[in-house]
């Protein structure tokens, strides 16, 4: 059989590629631009590479009874690995994946494709006006991922924004982030308050090592009306491959600080990364 070969096309916001795993058969690593976007085992959709797509599972995981069926929205879709996990650990959920870049998804559709009756749903539309047109209380997790090469786009940065994904979720949903920042975690605290403005419960997961400010690194934010089984998630996180600690009640109110919300007129970018932290090949 002949050796799978890296892909390289052209795409609205850059030039993807897709690298074959020479450890996994039917494995790749998808890059925009240089910075890795999802890593997609085709072979076992339950198989993530990434240490933040893992707490974004774990936060999917504690959602609701195991294998229970979830209504979820993602934001931001690169080579759709975190749906491809929900398929396959909560058979039968609905989800809609909102990406604007609709070469990444015609090549990903091509190289990667989803398996049929998945109940997956592809939509190439801009995250925050899909937000803006989306029925309220629609979804169990809300899921954003959405980099613009290696930064957050600043219209999904704001206090609005917040307040549109909490309205298309549900009272007891869970929105979960993946951000990225190091110190002294400007961005990132903005984003703390601008959740914690809209929502009664926000909770971080990060690496010791970048909460301590030792090093630029992902973090995920999630938020809910309802009170978060932080404890659930800290097992989880800390167990892991890549352990992480769960910040949330003060010692999350001391991290954010007197940081402010932040209004569409005043929202940036996420910060880039320093020294190409992110990018591989």
């Amino acid at each position: 059989m002949d050796e799978p070969i890296p892909v390289i096309r052209d795409v609205d916001w850059g030039v993807a590629k897709l690298m074959p795993d020479v450890d996994r058969p039917r494995a790749w690593l998808l890059t925009v631009d240089g910075a890795p976007q999802s890593y997609v085992d085709l072979d076992d959709p339950t198989h993530l590479e990434f240490e933040y797509a893992r707490r974004l599972a774990h936060v999917v995981d504690c959602a609701a009874r195991p294998g229970a069926p979830l209504d979820v929205l993602h934001l931001g879709g690169g080579g759709l690995s975190l749906p491809r996990y929900t398929a396959a650990t909560r058979p039968g959920s609905r989800q809609d994946v909102v990406e604007a870049d609709r070469g990444l998804l015609a090549l990903v559709a091509e190289h990667l494709p989803l398996p049929g009756d998945c109940g997956v749903h592809v939509h190439g539309v801009d995250a925050r006006a899909w937000l803006e047109s989306a029925p309220a209380a629609s979804a169990d997790v809300l899921v954003a991922d959405v980099f613009g090469g290696s930064r957050v786009p600043a219209h999904l940065t704001s206090v609005e924004y917040a307040r549109l994904a909490g309205r298309v979720l549900r009272p007891g949903g869970t929105y979960a982030a993946n951000l990225a920042d190091g110190a002294p975690f400007a961005f990132l605290r903005s984003q703390l308050a601008n959740f914690a403005a809209v929502f009664a419960e926000v909770a971080l997961i990060a690496e010791p090592g970048v909460l301590r400010g030792r090093r630029f690194g992902n973090a995920v934010l999630v938020a809910s009306h309802a009170p978060v089984d932080t404890a659930a998630l800290a097992r989880r996180t800390a167990a892991d491959v890549f352990p992480a600690r769960v910040e949330s009640g003060p010692s999350l109110r001391r991290f954010t600080g007197d940081a402010r919300t932040v209004r569409d007129e005043d929202a940036v970018e996420s910060p880039e990364p320093p020294g190409g932290a992110f990018r591989v090949g």
